[in-house]
């Protein structure tokens, strides 16, 4: 499986220290495949089972567990189309106030004070479907916890991003067919509660890692 070597890693680090606290989770990878045809690709979205699903006709592309909006920041029901990608996308509305080595939390509306620089959030693999709206990396909780996007695990997203073209249709709904066959017993990441990088980090170019293995396959 891609990335076992990341939990063999974690466990001869934990070996080395004595360290028994180090918690290793099964390592989330689900598969992604190229469309024959680009043109039938429909990504289709269940809130109430927190999963994607990016089909050509009646063939699962990849399916992979999505992070939902708050209850009083849901995320937006409806069809939509793919409207903008954007490969290393900031927040406009979420993020950091910089100065120099202070950086705090906020929003971009609410500067902290004079010297002050705003740095978004980043949103790896932005896949854009209403203004404000779309899929992008982040911590996948299964539980309601964005402000209305659809986060999906850094190791799905890029094959999501690739799979899509501008124009797909994408169909939000509480629930889909899919829910009762491919979303019935799929997996879901366990390490959304892990800690985050440092903010030095996240305001960084080096917030946006890359995983070149994680493109969509040939289809069998």
């Amino acid at each position: 499986m891609k990335h076992k070597f990341l939990i063999l890693l974690a466990l001869a680090a934990a070996a080395l220290t004595g360290c028994e606290t180090v918690k290793v989770h099964p390592t989330y990878d689900p598969v992604g495949y190229k469309p024959k045809n680009p043109g039938n690709v429909v990504v289709k979205v269940s809130l109430q089972n927190r999963m994607v699903y990016v089909m050509e006709g009646n063939k699962p592309l990849l399916v992979t567990a999505t992070a939902i909006g708050l209850p009083t920041k849901p995320t937006p029901k409806g069809n939509f189309r793919v409207m903008e990608k954007i490969e290393n996308k900031r927040s406009g509305s979420y993020g950091f106030w910089v100065n120099g080595s202070n950086i705090i939390a906020g929003t971009s509306g609410q500067c902290p004070g004079g010297g002050y620089h705003y740095v978004g959030f980043p949103m790896q693999y932005w896949v854009g479907f209403c203004p404000g709206y779309g899929f992008h990396v982040g911590s996948v909780w299964p539980v309601p916890r964005t402000h209305g996007c659809l986060r999906v695990h850094q190791h799905a997203a890029r094959e999501l991003y690739e799979i899509v073209r501008i124009g797909t249709p994408v169909n939000i709904a509480q629930t889909q067919p899919e829910d009762a066959t491919l979303g019935k017993n799929a997996p879901r990441p366990q390490d959304y509660n892990d800690p985050d990088p440092p903010k030095s980090i996240t305001i960084s170019s080096e917030a946006f890692k890359k995983y070149p293995s994680d493109i969509p396959r040939d289809q069998p």
